[in-house]
């Protein structure tokens, strides 16, 4: 049995390859985040809810799930 930690992370991988498909397929367009952005997502996203400079609605494992394929691999 999966952990929830686990299907929100497979579904933030999925949501994103997804997204980049469409893109690609529909628009010719690459979809990437530059590796900063991704880590001050993933750092709001850990930040606890009385901190959070911002409300950010999605939980730590869905944008870890989401921006970790840029977090992985070089763009050339």
């Amino acid at each position: 049995m999966f952990a929830t930690y686990t299907l929100l992370m497979a579904t933030g991988v999925g949501f994103r390859l997804a997204l980049a498909w469409g893109l690609r397929r529909r628009y010719d367009l690459r979809l990437t985040i530059p590796e900063v952005l991704a880590v001050v997502l993933l750092v709001l996203a850990g930040l606890p809810d009385w901190l959070q400079p911002i409300p950010f609605p999605l939980p730590f494992s869905f944008t870890l799930g989401a921006v970790l394929p840029d977090l992985l691999m070089r763009r050339v």
